[in-house]
């Protein structure tokens, strides 16, 4: 009975087990910051918070720290501002880019001391202005578009909100990236499109022997090209707005 008992108990905890595993995630960031103590203050304190596990490490990552000016600036310190790109549809990273830009992510950034200094700041705002690109297809059209092929997946709009994957970037999340118009531009060649998106004149027919697996996305440039209209419409998901002391 004390096995059985055993037993029982290791099964239902060996689920939880591989559940937190695919959550755990890797963060590539360079030397001058890791040194800098931020990642051994930052780390700890979101693993004890959401019993995710994040590796350091120098080379592929889901989650990747720059001081490029590409992503969402999450910090400034060590002399630069630092940018979070975040691969999409990693439950556990994009856990941890929700908890950076939060009220509790930031204030744990900036309660960071050295010696009673503060090194690392929030990021200021830019004051560059960008020339925004203008998309030419039918926004309305490309609402309807999104919501029958990506509404599957994606919360596309307040209508498919509880429809679609949880673990999937939204379309307002996406919309917050720099570089979320070539994402969108060159979706069928970024997994898992591939195995069931066809493209009218840019993609090869399925193979005989591995036809799509789900109902095929079907689109045309025309059709792409008014889901890029309806998309740059979007506001953006607000993944970096300061502080708001009381």
């Amino acid at each position: 009975m004390r096995k059985l008992l055993c037993l029982v108990l290791i099964s239902c905890v060996l689920p939880l087990w591989a559940a937190a595993g695919e959550r755990d995630f890797r963060l590539n960031a360079p030397k001058a910051l890791v040194e800098s103590g931020v990642l051994q203050h930052l780390l700890p304190r979101f693993s004890l918070k959401t019993q995710i596990r994040v590796a350091v490490v120098g080379d592929e990552a889901e989650v990747v720290l720059t001081p490029e000016g590409d992503g969402v600036a999450v910090f400034s310190g060590a002399g630069a501002t630092w940018y979070m790109r975040v691969t999409p549809g990693h439950v556990g990273a994009e856990r941890f880019a929700e908890w950076m830009i939060s009220e509790v992510g930031q204030r744990t950034v900036t309660s960071y001391t050295v010696d009673g200094v503060q090194p690392f700041t929030l990021p200021a705002a830019e004051a560059e202005t960008r020339v925004a690109e203008t998309y030419e297809g039918d926004a309305a059209q490309g609402l309807k578009l999104s919501n029958v092929h990506c509404g599957r997946c994606h919360v596309v709009s307040e209508a498919n909100r509880m429809n679609a994957i949880g673990s999937t970037p939204s379309f307002h999340v996406l919309r917050s990236l720099g570089d979320w118009d070539s994402r969108f531009r060159a979706f069928f060649a970024l997994n898992p499109h591939p195995a069931f998106t066809q493209v009218q004149d840019v993609t090869e027919p399925f193979p005989i022997n591995r036809p799509s697996p789900i109902a095929p996305v079907e689109i045309t440039l025309e059709d792409l090209d008014a889901i890029l209209a309806y998309v740059s419409r979007l506001e953006p998901a607000n993944l970096g707005a300061p502080i708001q002391h009381q």
